[in-house]
């Protein structure tokens, strides 16, 4: 009787999880957009607003097309909120206006954690290219020879450390929105309350991307291992 290995079942459950927490995010955005701030402020007005607070001079608040799509571009030194959260003055879009702009303040103070993961990029730019085929051919090829999986395995690790190195650049990004926000009452108590909770499933997104990529890499790991004891 065929059973499923252990690798592959951990895949499979960090799949089922990354599916259900997306799912929760979206309804918590959805329904935290639908709270207005007692301040009236938009996502535009709290980003430029903290930028200031931290004298930072060189950053631009834009627009970006789409839904939860916001980020900081430390390249062009960009805060680019959503069409959810640019103009909408909700505590949903506080929340996620004052984390992209805890990125660009992360980038200003040079946060070492921000620095790795900048360093990290274009390596892992060059790997996603590759990576993908020598997998595939890996797996194809693997009675034949081991090499190919082996190469990819060991691409595929980079990504998953900087799935990890991710982490606690996102959940400082948060404190530090979460401590301006308070500081300068942007939000009232039950508005801090929504958006802490927005951003911690934000966060746990992330958690859950780094555990998946770590389970798929014990699960091509196991299998390259399995073929070496034969």
């Amino acid at each position: 009787m065929y059973s499923l290995s252990p690798a592959y079942i951990i895949v499979i459950i960090t799949m089922i999880a990354s599916w259900l927490i997306q799912r929760r995010l979206k309804s918590k955005f959805e329904r935290y957009s639908q709270v207005g701030l007692q301040n009236n402020l938009s996502g535009r007005q709290i980003a430029e607003l903290m930028l200031a607070d931290h004298g930072i001079t060189d950053v631009r608040v834009i627009s970006t097309p789409g839904r939860l799509t916001d980020h900081y571009n430390p390249a062009d030194k960009t805060v680019n909120l959503s069409e959810a959260v640019y103009e909408p003055r909700s505590a949903a879009a506080a929340a996620v206006a004052a984390h992209e702009c805890g990125h660009a303040v992360q980038h200003a103070t040079a946060y070492s954690a921000l620095k790795f993961r900048s360093a990290l990029v274009p390596a892992l730019s060059a790997v996603s290219r590759f990576m993908p085929i020598l997998l595939f051919a890996g797996v194809f090829l693997l009675n034949r020879t081991p090499y190919p999986l082996i190469a990819g395995v060991v691409l595929f690790s980079l990504t998953t450390l900087f799935s990890f190195v991710t982490l606690p650049v996102e959940f400082d990004a948060s404190k530090r929105a979460l401590a301006w926000m308070d500081k300068r009452r942007i939000v009232t108590t039950q508005e801090h309350v929504m958006a802490k909770d927005a951003l911690w499933w934000a966060a746990m997104t992330y958690v859950v991307a780094a555990l998946g990529s770590l389970a798929t890499l014990f699960y091509y790991a196991t299998m390259l291992m399995g073929r070496r004891r034969d």
